[in-house]
């Protein structure tokens, strides 16, 4: 028997597809809740082990997860690296137009202490 859009609803990829998803999220949950435990014992027990259970369930899971935080986290990373560029560029130019002024002032000053000394040594008339 077909249906209108042309596939056999006995033999549905949907059907395939929900399981592997809920066995997931399943897998997933039973690992929150794995972790949860152990944390609450940790805790009881000795919470300087607290730290150490965090590290080892990011390590756990850095794998699986790991490929799709990369994928997410790369336009923040661009940008990330852009703004630090542009930023770098303007603070150059800052600092370049800084150290043009103190250099200009330092030859005012120079000049105004060379005109004075050459003032203070011609004689009075």
């Amino acid at each position: 028997m077909s249906t209108s859009n042309g596939h056999d609803p006995s033999h549905s990829e949907h059907v395939e597809v929900a399981p592997v998803h809920e066995e997931e999220t399943g897998g997933l949950n039973k690992t929150v809740a794995t972790v949860a435990v152990v944390a609450v014992g940790a805790a009881l027990f000795e919470t300087a082990l607290l730290p150490g259970l965090a590290l080892g369930v990011a390590a756990v899971a850095a794998p699986k997860y790991l490929p799709r935080l990369g994928a997410a986290l790369n336009p923040l990373f661009k940008s990330t690296v852009r703004g630090t560029y542009k930023f770098a560029q303007k603070s150059r130019e800052m600092f370049a137009e800084a150290k043009e002024q103190v250099h200009d002032t330092l030859a005012e000053v120079k000049a105004e202490a060379e005109a004075a000394k050459d003032a203070a040594e011609r004689p009075a008339a």
